[in-house]
């Protein structure tokens, strides 16, 4: 199924156009509002089943309905997009998440601007420090999910294998503990976890939205890995120091 509404810009000139893979979830509809925000024309990618859960944005954007993983689907709703913004789920055991991702960096414009969202378990460059009860947790969800053929972290973890391995121009984002509340505005964000300005761990799920919706625009986070937390947190306030495009930040 795919759903599409007529879009334009009232002076007439060209609207950047961003689809949001994922868009049906928590995540995703928080960065369809950024996105339309920005006066952005929008494209969601969701399961068939999922579609009402963006009834609220019938008419102002456009709805390509599949799974993630489809080729196909991903191809039509990506197609003369200037950016492309994926919410990597490790659904199931059957490479849900490397499917995705592999789609998306075959298939998006030449150029296209694409950003991966994933959590702080997925390292670039074996640098991150984590402590002893992350890596535990980290484990038990992995050994658990698999058991019941729930999840599979494994997947994602291949999945960013491919997009750092890509020429593209991604950027992937590290989130930590999410919270629901008002917005409070762009996370801050270093390349490691262990970095002191990240110890709360925590970042509302709107500010996770915001920060993947501003990437777009922020080309110093090409081919980057921001580990993301909440602005307001006290590890935040107490020691981001270094002022980064577009109000977020990074402690080296």
């Amino acid at each position: 199924m795919d759903t599409r509404q007529g879009q334009g810009r009232a002076d007439g000139g060209p609207r950047t156009r961003v689809c949001v893979v994922g868009a049906s979830g928590k995540l995703g509809r928080y960065m369809v509002q950024h996105a339309l925000d920005r006066d952005y024309e929008v494209v969601g990618v969701c399961r068939e089943k999922s579609v009402g859960k963006l009834a609220e944005f019938a008419d102002r954007i456009t709805v390509v309905a599949g799974p993630t993983d489809d080729r196909e689907v991903i191809g039509r709703a990506v197609a003369g997009c200037d950016a492309v913004l994926t919410v990597l789920v490790p659904w199931g055991v059957h490479g849900y998440s490397s499917g995705t991702a592999q789609a998306v960096l075959d298939l998006a414009p030449e150029g296209a601007r694409l950003v991966f969202s994933c959590g702080w378990h997925i390292t670039r460059d074996g640098r991150d420090v984590y402590s002893r009860g992350f890596r535990a947790s980290v484990k038990v969800v992995s050994v658990l999910a698999r058991l019941v053929r729930a999840i599979d972290i494994d997947d994602q973890v291949e999945a960013c294998r491919r997009i750092f391995d890509s020429d593209a121009r991604w950027t992937v984002v590290r989130g930590s503990d999410l919270e629901e509340g008002e917005g409070e505005g762009l996370p801050v964000w270093s390349r490691h976890v262990g970095d002191p300005v990240l110890a709360s761990n925590i970042t509302r799920r709107t500010d996770f939205a915001l920060f993947m919706v501003e990437a777009v625009t922020d080309d110093a986070l090409v081919h980057e890995a921001p580990a993301i937390v909440g602005c307001r947190t006290p590890s935040a306030l107490a020691h981001a120091r270094t002022s980064r495009p577009h109000g977020s930040q990074e402690t080296r």
